[in-house]
């Protein structure tokens, strides 16, 4: 399941900025990118509830899965029969409507083998990184197919995204049945709808821990959405055209997921002996460092710097957001997990990435313009300001949390 769930994801979302750049919206990417926030303000909420409440979260996984496949099948059609001369409304709006129910399933997966873990008698904490790394496999993979079927450019990696939606929808049948909580004693209008997730905020150190998770949120979505656009662009200078990071940006970007692959399975070790307060600071500042060797480097003589950045995107991703998932599990009842784990993605992936990735598109648009040389479009101008903006904001949030979130070793039950 993990490995399906994110190879769907990985098919496109390191190398559609790149595609949307070739066919003339490079101004564009940040609202393609920020809509996976936009839909995830509301949208994984509102499924865990149905989850949690109506309909088992296996059978909605699959349901989510079926449709944002044909979503994304009609815009790789739509791009096909466009020619490179796609609309901006049209191709916005079937890729908007794929991700809306894409984007749930990311929480609703974690249901699901949260679930499965605790049926099986096992510790989620301990057995559930080494399954996750499965997810992080399937993304290198349709990263790696996606570059040398040369897909990177086109409307084709949508395609394949399509494709293993419809097959994560047929094996969703075979995954363990999910609990919904029945009873027909009175509730409450928010007992009824799920809404008791939200009560979280009423707990100081939980308020404190969702709030900083949207502001570290900004930064999920950056390096996914203009990594690819950024090491393409030094095609455009001579002494870097034919050098490997440039001709396959994706497979250099998909060190970023190996070093995912290593680093999920230091979580259990990390979490047990330093909390989650040590853990998130761990992460904050790899993700300083991850935007601070990209400002740095190039993929010549200073393609080093990009590797480094690649390393620690592993402790930058995963020690927030697996860890963070973690926590919020283990410190939730049982009847909301799903609202719980719909609320974390509401607060990172919904409002933090929405911010970020336009707040990020307004600062490359202000340092950098795109340019034609012969068919191909490239954004070049002032990267290293960007990248360092970024880093100066991460380090910011990483400073200001280590003051404020203190968490009582009571609440802390790992």
């Amino acid at each position: 399941m993990n490995f399906l769930e994110f190879a769907v994801w990985g098919a496109y979302l390191t190398s559609m900025g790149r595609y949307l750049g070739n066919i003339g919206m490079s101004t564009d990417i940040g609202w393609f990118y920020s809509m996976q926030g936009i839909v995830s303000i509301f949208m994984p909420a509102l499924l865990g509830i149905i989850a949690d409440r109506w309909i088992p979260a296996q059978r909605l996984l699959g349901f989510c899965h079926l449709t944002a496949g044909i979503f994304m099948m009609l815009a790789a059609i739509y791009g096909m029969a466009e020619n490179g001369d796609s609309k901006f409304p049209v191709l916005f709006t079937l890729y908007s409507l794929s991700v809306a129910f894409y984007m749930p399933t990311l929480a609703l997966s974690n249901s699901v083998a949260y679930n499965a873990l605790t049926k099986a008698g096992m510790d989620t904490v301990k057995d559930f990184p080494p399954i996750r790394v499965f997810g992080t496999v399937g993304f290198i993979i349709t990263m790696w197919f996606v570059d040398i079927m040369g897909f990177q450019a086109n409307q084709n990696q949508f395609i394949v995204s399509a494709a293993l939606s419809v097959v994560l929808f047929m094996y969703t049948f075979s995954l363990p049945a999910c609990p919904i909580t029945k009873g027909d004693e009175k509730k409450s209008v928010a007992e009824a709808l799920g809404l008791k997730a939200f009560a979280l905020f009423k707990r100081r150190n939980m308020a404190i821990f969702f709030i900083f998770s949207m502001l570290l949120g900004v930064s999920l979505q950056i390096t996914n959405g203009f990594a690819n656009p950024y090491i393409s662009s030094f095609a455009a200078m001579p002494e870097y055209a034919e050098t490997f990071g440039v001709q396959h940006a994706n497979i250099l970007i998909s060190l970023s997921q190996i070093s995912e692959t290593c680093c999920i399975l230091l979580i259990p070790f990390f979490m047990k002996r330093y909390g989650i307060k040590n853990v998130m600071l761990i992460a904050m500042f790899a993700w300083m460092l991850r935007f601070g060797f990209f400002g740095l480097g190039n993929p010549g003589n200073g393609v080093w710097l990009f590797v480094l950045s690649m390393l620690v995107y592993g402790v930058a991703f995963d020690f927030f957001n697996v860890s963070g998932s973690l926590y919020v599990d283990k410190n939730t009842d049982p009847s909301v997990r799903s609202s719980a784990q719909g609320l974390f993605f509401l607060m990172t992936n919904g409002i933090g990435a929405t911010i970020g990735t336009l707040s990020a598109q307004a600062v490359i648009n202000a340092y950098t313009t795109g340019i034609q040389i012969g068919e191909d479009f490239y954004t070049i101008g002032d990267w290293q300001t960007c990248w360092f903006i970024f880093a100066g904001y991460a380090l910011f949030i990483g400073v200001v949390f280590a003051i404020v979130f203190r968490p009582k070793k009571e609440h802390v039950k790992f």
